[in-house]
């Protein structure tokens, strides 16, 4: 490991130098209670032998330890890289150590005095990144991986893991679907390949897929039982070669999540506490009550005026209080070894009535037995997470369009009530939506080596989840609401069957690993929902009792419900080989069986190969000092999506009592069940495959000061699936699910990384770094002129669209018409008589991010910083509020509704370029101060190990030129499945969070 690297993180330094201090002080105490030295060694017992440790860069080095090897004599180095140690002997040996640095042993021999420079060791060689049934040094790797360890991640509050790699990672985006607590992230991984929503990458933790597949959407999100507190690093396999090992779900990415283990020792508990307040991080400028009234005159509206002045952004939002606790007891011995966690979050929404609470808790374990022949992993990890959400979208909506002149509360501090409108504060206590969800997931993986180098593993995993969700509204007299409640829930089961041999060889110059196994995977689905309607005013919420409700029909109310099951069997084999450490070969195949496809293509395979050149081992490389790891690799494979609907290649059907589907058997109106289509077979569905070549560069400078990557790729998507029209429109069903032929969809881009880690004297060190990527997305040969997507809202937008896939551009292209201003008639006017046609992406082609971290002594800053370029955000909530005639109507809008000095009132909005705007942005995500006590100098270091401080702001400004609340925007707009992209439609918007945090550990 190499020390500048160590200081990536320099809060990792400083917390060494914590533990080193603190053992210093148990090795001075305990040398008190040794015997003293007999009389014969008394005159050598009092001599010393002092000196000086730097590094390579003659830098001292404080904090190393120095131990009289075979004893327990030791001291640290101070400030200034001197020592001074007791000499028991001319034949005893000093040991100096220090993380990040090679170990060096020296005879002292008849030396008072030993300086000793401590050489780098790079952990760009020796780090073990996770990789798909197994791990692998990074130096070995010959695919595009990045891990993302968890002293790197993200600080501050992470509501769902994927927040902590954001920003981390080239070559992938993280978008949130929204700012309310808890909500998904959508993860896009070197472009987006599929077309469908809810296809995102596989995700895989310790070793146990999450479902058939997952995706952070709105309604799932496949890592919400996961405490991030509990997780040791996320690893992103990006190319055919790494994600290959999964086969059908490898072909939009695999996300592995690694969560801590327990260590050999003394029993430790630590306890981190944070406390956080949140604050809506950007109001918009829509007018107040004095300029509503002169705007309304000004252009000859419709003034309704009552006489107040409120800020409906102030009064719907409110200053969030978040607290996250977790408790961790870990501890064993050499053949067992355990870490138990427990996590409560709670964290308020800044939307008023919206929140989220979540109570966690993990146990991991592992157990040698057999002389260390057998090995059994045990992971538990459970959560109950709670929510509630007063209709956000409404609210926010009102926010920016209710009547400012209007007043929020009364003179008791009530919320008003008005004859003529709802008053929001009071539609806030009416609507809501209860969630609780509760997740179980289990595994136990024992493996036990048969002979020397061949191991064989069952690994076998359940996952058991459930969802209760109410959406109420309460009866009320003033305003009436007559009280409903819909009631939902859903439950499932995962449960996962492997059995797999690996084979280790190294013999002479050759090594050679293989792998093979048979995996088998079960889901179950199940969704019921029910409505019942007109309750009675008596204080009661209908989700505690539903028996108060009067309307229940099987007509008006008719319950609904499905459940589904699927299966994936799966073979798979890779075999690795490396010659003289620097010649590296892979090679990768999984063949996967869905129940999801017909009898005629239930099987697909799915190989990939990849090879590696690491130069920097090579003798002509040798004599360039500057160079210390230089690698290419380039890999070629493919890889599948199976995430369509189940049972699509059957057909369907329903059975109604109406009269589309059946009619009377006599004269009378009495109609009989009837039974149509809804789906027509097509048992010849295959696989969605995407090919995938790489080409990348992996260095380090300067003995690992400078390191870096760089990748070049190529990701091809073809055999697309997609629910299709029927070509006969004398058809029993009007749709299909269907291979699209030599439809395409390309990703090609390039990502660099770059990480600089510098350390000064005196204790001063710095680094800096980041990565950028950018990606061309491009559609091909698709038969169909247009595949709209993106259904727009509002008064008269029924069937416009916002989103489309056509030829030659990208997915998530924007298709619509082109604004050009106001006629005379003071009427919109749009380019090309008003046709529609591709103005913009979406989907940005450039993604970067960058960092620097300070330490000095005891202190540490990280500041981390993000952004997005080259992409279009549709801005929805404009379209539908800020413009000339809502303001005529007396609702709020801002200055853009009156840009146009001539335009009519009588004007509509309607989906074109004119709210279609630059969704690039630079955002400083993350800064962290951070300061570690000494423990020795507060007079605790008996029972405490570590004692840290943080205080960390997120979301602390943003550059853009959108003007809505926050690029960053993810709402769910999709048409018959294909997802759509860049809709901003009154999103709930983000906060800007500031949170102090303390951790200690007792020994």
């Amino acid at each position: 490991m190499n020390v500048k690297l160590l200081l990536r993180n320099s809060s990792k330094k400083l917390f060494v130098i914590a533990i080193i201090q603190l053992c210093t002080f148990q090795i001075s105490f305990a040398n008190r209670l040794q015997p003293q030295p007999a009389n014969k060694n008394a005159q050598q017992a009092s001599e010393h032998i002092t000196g000086r440790v730097t590094d390579s860069e003659k830098n001292p080095l404080p904090g190393v330890t120095v131990l009289v090897k075979g004893s327990s004599i030791a001291t640290v180095t101070d400030i200034n890289g001197t020592y001074k140690i007791p000499k028991t002997s001319n034949e005893q040996s000093l040991v100096f150590s220090f993380v990040g640095m090679n170990k060096k042993e020296i005879a002292v021999e008849n030396q008072s005095i030993v300086d000793v420079s401590l050489t780098n060791e790079s952990t760009l060689l020796t780090e073990v990144v996770a990789i798909g049934y197994g791990s692998q040094k990074k130096k070995d790797i010959t695919g595009a991986v990045t891990s993302v360890k968890s002293d790197n991640f993200n600080k501050g509050v992470a509501s769902s893991p994927e927040q902590l790699i954001q920003g981390k990672v080239a070559g992938v985006n993280v978008t949130s679907s929204s700012g309310a607590p808890g909500s998904g992230q959508r993860i896009i991984i070197r472009g987006q390949g599929s077309i469908r929503e809810n296809t995102g990458p596989l995700y895989v933790i310790d070793g146990f897929p999450v479902g058939l597949a997952g995706t952070g959407s709105d309604d799932y999100n496949p890592l919400s039982n996961i405490n991030s507190e509990d997780i040791e690093s996320i690893d992103v396999l990006k190319d055919a070669s790494a994600t290959a090992i999964y086969g059908s779900r490898g072909a939009n990415g695999v996300i592995l999540i690694t969560t801590k283990s327990g260590k050999a020792g003394n029993t430790q508990l630590s306890v981190s506490s944070k406390f956080g307040i949140s604050t809506l991080a950007k109001k918009i400028g829509v007018f107040s009550a004095d300029e509503f009234r002169q705007k309304i005159t000004e252009i000859g509206g419709k003034l309704t005026d009552r006489g107040g002045n409120t800020d409906w952004q102030d009064e719907l939002t409110r200053t969030a209080i978040t607290q996250d606790h977790n408790l961790t007891l870990q501890g064993g011995t050499n053949n067992f070894t355990y870490r138990a966690s427990a996590g409560y979050m709670k964290q308020e929404g800044i939307i008023i009535n919206t929140g989220l609470e979540r109570y966690s808790g993990n146990f991991k374990a592992n157990q040698k037995l057999v002389n260390g022949k057998l090995n059994i992993n045990y992971n538990l990890n459970t959560s109950v997470e709670k929510s509630v959400n007063a209709n956000s979208g409404s609210l926010v909506s009102d926010m920016l369009s209710f009547n400012p002149t209007y007043s929020a509360r009364d003179a008791n501090g009530d919320p008003t009530k008005f004859a003529d409108l709802s008053n929001p504060l009071i539609n806030a206590e009416l609507y809501k939506t209860f969630g609780e969800s509760r997740k179980i997931n289990a595994n136990i993986s024992p493996s036990f080596e048969i002979t020397k180098g061949l191991v064989y593993k069952l690994n076998f995993g359940y996952e058991n989840s459930s969802k209760e969700v109410d959406i109420q509204s309460m009866p009320n007299a003033n305003p009436y609401e007559e009280g409903s409640l819909t009631q939902q829930f859903m439950n499932g089961h995962n449960t996962l069957i492997e059995n797999y041999l690996t084979y280790t060889l190294n013999k002479e110059n050759h090594n050679f690993s293989f792998l093979a196994g048979h995996s088998y995977q079960n889901t179950f689905d199940r969704y019921r929902s029910w409505s019942i309607t007109g309750f009675a005013n008596n204080g009661i919420e209908p989700r505690y009792n539903p028996g108060l409700g009067q309307k229940l029909t099987l007509v008006s109310n008719q319950p609904s419900g499905w459940a589904q099951t699927d299966e994936l069997q799966s073979f798979f084999g890779r075999a690795n080989y490396s010659y003289l450490g620097k010649y590296l070969l892979t090679a990768t195949v999984r063949a996967d069986g869905s129940s999801k496809f017909g009898a005629n293509n239930r099987y697909g395979t799915f190989p990939s190969f990849a090879a590696g050149w690491r130069m920097s081992e090579e003798e002509f490389m040798k004599s360039i000092p500057a160079i210390s790891n230089l690698k290419l690799r380039a890999s070629w494979g493919k890889t599948g999506n199976q995430e369509i609907p189940s049972k699509i290649t059957q057909a369907s059907y329903t059975t109604n009592i109406t009269g589309t589907t059946s009619y009377p058997l006599d004269n009378t109106t009495n109609y009989v069940a009837g039974t149509t289509y809804t789906r027509l077979a097509n048992p010849d569905i295959q696989w969605e495959v995407s090919t995938q070549s790489n080409a990348g560069l992996d260095f380090g400078l300067f003995g690992g000061a400078l390191t870096g990557t760089v990748d070049y790729f190529r990701k091809v998507s073809s055999n697309i699936l997609l629910k299709v029209a029927t070509a006969d429109p004398i058809q029993p069903a009007s749709t299909y699910w269907t291979n699209v032929k030599d439809m395409t969809i390309t990703n090609k881009g390039l990502e660099l990384s770059l990480d600089y880690q510098h350390k000064n004297i005196n204790g001063f060190s710095y680094g800096l770094g980041g990565n950028i990527s950018f990606v061309d997305n491009v559609v091909k040969n698709s038969p169909y002129t247009i595949l709209t997507t993106g259904a727009a809202q509002g008064s008269g937008q029924t069937g416009a669209t916002i989103n489309g896939l056509v030829n030659g551009y990208s997915v998530g292209s924007f298709y619509m018409k082109t604004f050009t201003g106001i006629g005379t008639d003071g009427l919109s006017t749009y380019a090309n008589n008003g046709a529609s046609s591709v103005v913009g992406s979406a989907l940005p082609d450039m993604t970067y991010s960058f960092y620097l971290n300070l330490s000095y002594k005891r202190f540490d800053l990280t500041a981390n910083f993000n952004g997005v370029s080259g992409n279009k955000i549709f801005n929805h909530t404009a379209m539908n509020k800020f413009y000339k005639a809502q303001l005529a109507n007396s609702n709020n809008t801002t200055a853009k509704a009156i840009e146009y000095a001539n335009e009519s009132t009588k004007n509509s909005a309607s989906v074109s370029t004119r709210y279609l705007e630059d969704g690039a942005y630079l955002r400083l995500s993350n800064l962290t101060l951070g300061y570690n006590f000494n423990t020795n100098s507060l007079g605790i270091a008996k029972w405490a190990k570590e004692l840290r401080l943080t205080l960390t702001g997120q979301n602390l400004f943003l550059i853009t030129k959108y003007s809505g609340y926050d690029p960053e925007v993810n709402q769910n707009s999709s048409i018959d499945g294909i997802q759509s992209f860049g809709i901003d439609l009154n999103g709930y918007p983000k906060a800007r969070t500031f949170v102090v945090g303390l951790n200690f550990t007792i020994n």
